[in-house]
């Protein structure tokens, strides 16, 4: 039989989970009054690595570990993370002298991680260790030793990894934005080690990679007929076409918004050319501007569609705002 479901007292969750709050928070700002000049030297060590940084740790230290070395990797310090068990049956081939270690272990005891700790000073790699065992094994062996240590968990029973993983945390978070800052690391930056994100699309992505070209691109001349202006806008579906001289020079637009206008104005339109109802010297891009510069141009104006012109003012591509949604500029 299933036993009676137990019965949630919704006031004792709330006050434990402020209490949760209350004690991590505490134990992050311990470590901001403890900070001192082994933190300083811990980014001097780190940035002059001419290899990687490798985090290594056990348990919930070493979830924190691929964390840090994901957020030191994606900030312009060069990181991988080793488990402490895999190295001792062969990973530890992929560390170097070049290399510098950041080791977390709250205790600094964890066995798979000391039994290496040796090996590791031999073949001289310098260590950092993130650590609440001032005394501990791991502290002996490293260079510099940055105090983790928290006066109590959060878990009630004070055995769960609680605050001392939010601590190991936000000190990675802290060696790692100290770096960036160091190095002058930039959103430019940034977005080439994220180009699948939305940063790296706004920053990465030019128009040359979003717009249509070649024939796709809808264009007649000033004297074209105005129902063979319709077929070029039908034909090629942007919802405009540019109108360009005999060099392909832009002259005008006309859009499918000019049409409406022009329709409700009850204006002949069967002996008109595209000169005619053109909108003159529209707003036009650079190939080699960013693509959300084209979108920032649009939303100023309120249109939906804008031509991509090179130095000389030559047609060379067009896009609208669906090409930047499916681009995911916008």
């Amino acid at each position: 039989m299933n036993p009676d479901p137990v019965k949630l007292d919704a006031e004792q969750v709330l006050n434990l989970a402020r209490k949760t709050f209350e004690i991590e928070a505490a134990a992050v700002l311990g470590l901001a009054q403890r900070l001192g000049g082994e933190f300083a030297q811990a980014v001097e060590l780190m940035l002059a690595c001419r290899g990687r940084v490798v985090v290594m740790g056990m348990g919930k230290s070493g979830h924190i570990g691929r964390k840090i070395a994901a957020t030191l990797a994606s900030t312009g310090t060069p990181a991988m993370f080793v488990h402490p068990a895999e190295a001792s049956h062969g990973d530890l081939g992929m560390i170097t002298g070049q290399d510098v270690v950041l080791a977390i272990s709250n205790s600094g005891e964890s066995e798979e991680l000391t039994v290496i700790l040796p090996v590791l000073s031999r073949q001289g790699v310098p260590m950092i260790a993130i650590t609440g065992g001032a005394q501990s094994a791991l502290a002996r062996h490293a260079r510099v030793t940055l105090d983790s240590s928290v006066a109590l968990e959060a878990c009630p029973l004070n055995l769960a990894p609680t605050a001392s993983t939010t601590a190991q945390l936000a000190m990675g978070d802290a060696l790692a934005v100290a770096l960036l800052d160091v190095r002058g690391f930039r959103e430019e930056d940034f977005a080439r080690s994220h180009p699948g994100g939305a940063l790296g699309r706004k920053l990465l992505t030019h128009v040359s990679d979003v717009m249509r070209s070649g024939d796709a691109v809808p264009q007649v001349q000033a004297d074209t007929g105005f129902s063979d202006l319709m077929r070029e806008m039908s034909a090629k579906g942007l919802g405009a076409s540019a109108v360009v001289d005999g060099a392909r020079r832009v002259l005008g637009i006309f859009t499918d918004g000019d049409l409406r206008r022009l329709v409700e104005k009850g204006v002949d339109l069967r002996s008109s050319k595209a000169g005619d109802v053109m909108h003159a010297n529209p707003r036009t891009v650079r190939a080699d501007s960013l693509a959300v510069e084209a979108a920032a141009l649009m939303e100023q104006y309120r249109i939906t569609s804008v031509l991509v012109v090179d130095e000389a003012g030559v047609l060379c591509g067009a896009l609208n705002s669906n090409d930047l949604m499916r681009a995911k500029v916008i």
